[in-house]
């Protein structure tokens, strides 16, 4: 999952740099089947569930540095109104209908068994692999319904169901299918693998589906006399996008109609990043579902269809396919405790299985990680470092360019263009390799033209060496911004730049902008060699810790920790005196405390439900000791607490005015 989030995320900061108005949502999908059997499992409310588990999804990819405008959930009023609402004009288009069919049905659990409520053997492949809406073979993956499987069984108690009558609402595909093949055929940006797969299943027939499902947990029918069934997940899930960035509109941009500039305007260009085992979804069904809808609605409150689906192949594990019940796999918070997580970005990218299945390969992480710190942040590191020790951490001035220099300025100027232009064919794998080739290409320059050895005959040569460098190095940040952005940032501050490095177009990457005398500052290397062995000590640790512990991981009941690790925390009240917006940035507050000893700044991303009125003069309760972060060029020196509040999505914790600022909390 985190390959194709991860590929949407450096797609959007590309766009961004390059100065286009996009919008980058998702959510967590949170109903049908699935979470159902496994509350049923766990004994927990399905709401509880779906809670708990959006919460922790929300906080990982936070962690990741997905920089979504808006990561929402489907159980949301928004996105249940819009998905209902949706439906009811495409049965007003006449592509709904009613059927009375066979069903399985449980006696024990006194339930209907539709989708993942049921297993069995897959009729194509004969794999004991098959799910009541797809086979989960990988070298099948065929659409199936419940009554397909042989020797079915309930999910819920393994017991065998029978067949019942139950009548269902039905998306008419038969009748889109022409236009689809045709948007398939010419449709020429969908990788090969995508289109491949889906005229395969077109020429097969495209079945009717049945829109409603026989769940309590859901969105439920819309439809006259569908009481008590809810919407099939993937005929509302897909939806999402629609009403993630509709909700964007309304409640973060405060412009309610906005959101149609994105989905109804023919100029726009919708792309989504997903895995090959999702390419039905959203190149058949997905634009169906929209086809469906524009047919009776006037022209300009029409949808616009996928200009793209950019899907990848399957990450294996060492040759092996993922899966925690075997532990074969790195989980994604599992990765975030065993190293940085710009190490993961880059080895994912690189990494990413564009053309076919790929392997995580232990070796090949630790080759790729000494590569960039060899490559990219050794070519940095050496020249600030020089830049500080021979010239007074200033930025020396040029001389003339002789023809090895003006291959480096060259290689500079095309880099933008060259780059851009494979993120843009969604080559992320190529694009982030030829920024590693422009850092190699900087680091043949710097050995080649030794400059601590010239400036001991020449130091203004050696000066004009190092400032093209330096020119270099401020490229690199901004070529790396969308894959790496936390050490880009490091590697702009350390060049002396100010601000934001996404906040810089992405063409100025081609030009020489840095100015002789730019002060640099005290260069601490951007990155540090792995040793896998070591890595792998360290997860196996982290597995014994959980399983000594003698609990499974369960959302919202978090392992314990010990007194002493406990004591590392160090929690104070601070009274606020000042607050602002930060600029540029809708969600952050920049605020500046007083903890008794000391004033400090923390930046919040807490705009969204608070003003700075509503802050100043407030005593917070903060995490003092956390390690500094920069936000929008800001260094913040602490963390706000707050609360998880489902209505509001958080509170800010609020000492009363009594309390001392720098008070300890024990």
């Amino acid at each position: 999952m985190i390959g194709s989030v991860l590929s949407a995320d450096v797609f959007a900061r590309y766009l961004r740099l390059k100065g286009d108005e996009i919008v980058l949502v998702s959510g967590t999908d949170e109903h049908g089947t699935p979470i159902e059997v496994s509350a049923i499992e766990q004994k927990i409310p399905v709401e509880q569930l779906a809670e708990e588990n959006h919460q922790k999804i929300t906080r990982l990819f936070k962690a990741w540095n997905i920089s979504y405008d808006n990561y929402t959930r489907t159980h949301n009023p928004v996105h249940i109104k819009f998905t209902q609402d949706f439906y009811l004009q495409v049965q007003k288009s006449g592509y709904v209908f009613t059927e009375e069919n066979d069903a399985l049905y449980c006696e024990f659990d006194k339930l209907f068994l539709p989708d993942r409520f049921v297993e069995g053997i897959c009729p194509y492949c004969g794999m004991d692999r098959g799910r009541g809406d797809q086979c989960d073979n990988p070298a099948c993956g065929k659409l199936l319904t419940p009554l397909e499987l042989k020797q079915p069984r309930c999910k819920v108690c393994g017991r065998t169901p029978v067949v019942r009558k139950t009548k269902q609402w039905y998306m008419d595909f038969p009748k889109l299918e022409t236009r689809l093949r045709e948007f398939i055929e010419h449709n020429k940006i969908i990788p090969d693998n995508a289109r491949t797969a889906c005229l395969n299943n077109i020429e097969k027939g495209i079945p009717a589906r049945s829109i409603t499902r026989d769940l309590k947990w859901g969105i439920p029918a819309p439809f006259e006399g569908s009481e008590g069934k809810t919407v099939y997940v993937w005929f509302e899930a897909v939806l999402g996008y629609l009403s993630a960035t509709k909700q964007w509109a309304e409640e973060i941009r405060k412009e309610p109609v906005k959101w149609k500039d994105f989905w109804c305007d023919a100029k726009t260009k919708t792309v989504f990043f997903i895995g090959k085992d999702n390419i039905i979804f959203h190149l058949i069904i997905f634009p169906g579902l929209l086809m469906g809808y524009n047919d009776s609605v006037p022209a300009n409150e029409r949808w616009v269809l996928p200009y793209n689906v950019s899907s990848t192949e399957f990450l294996m594990y060492e040759g092996d396919k993922f899966s925690k019940s075997r532990g074969v796999g790195i989980w994604i918070d599992e990765a975030l405790d065993l190293c940085d997580v710009d190490y993961w970005r880059y080895y994912l990218i690189l990494n990413r299985p564009e053309q076919r299945d790929q392997s995580f390969i232990w070796a090949e992480f630790q080759k790729f990680i000494n590569e960039i710190n060899d490559v990219i942040g050794n070519f940095v590191h050496r020249t600030i470092t020089f830049i500080a020790s021979s010239f007074g951490g200033t930025v020396p001035p040029t001389q003339s360019v002789d023809p090895e220099d003006q291959k480096l300025i060259d290689l500079v100027k095309a880099a933008p263009s060259k780059v851009g232009s494979l993120i843009e064919k969604f080559e992320l794998k190529n694009a982030l390799g030829e920024v590693v080739e422009v850092a190699r290409a900087g680091n043949q320059y710097l050995s080649t033209r030794a400059p601590w050895t010239l400036v001991k005959t020449n130091k203004e040569a050696a000066g004009h060496v190092l400032n093209l460098c330096a020119q270099l190095g401020r490229s690199l940040a901004i070529l790396l911004s969308p894959f790496i952005p936390h050490s880009a940032q490091k590697a702009w501050e350390a060049l002396g730049l100010q601000g934001k490095v996404e906040s810089q177009k992405w063409a100025s990457a081609g030009e020489l902008a840095i100015q002789p005398g730019l002060a640099v500052k005290k260069s601490k290397p951007l990155f540090e060699k792995l040793n896998v062995e070591d890595l792998k000590k360290k997860l196996a640790e982290i597995r014994s810790s959980k399983d000594k512990s003698g609990k499974k991981e369960t959302p919202g009941q978090p392992d314990t920790i010990s007194y002493e690790y406990f004591q590392k925390f160090y929690f104070s009240i601070a009274k606020v005196i000042e607050a602002k917006p930060v600029p540029g940035a809708q969600k952050l507050l920049e605020l500046k405390v007083d903890i008794g000893t000391e004033q400090r700044t923390i930046v919040g991303g807490v705009a969204e439900l608070y003003t700075p009125t509503d802050l100043v003069g407030k005593n917070l309760v903060i995490l003092e000791n956390l390690e500094p972060k920069t936000l929008r060029g800001i260094k913040s020196q602490g963390m706000l607490l707050a609360a998880d509040v489902p209505k509001n999505r958080f509170a800010i914790l609020l000492a009363p005015d009594n309390v001392p600022k720098g008070a300890k909390i024990r």
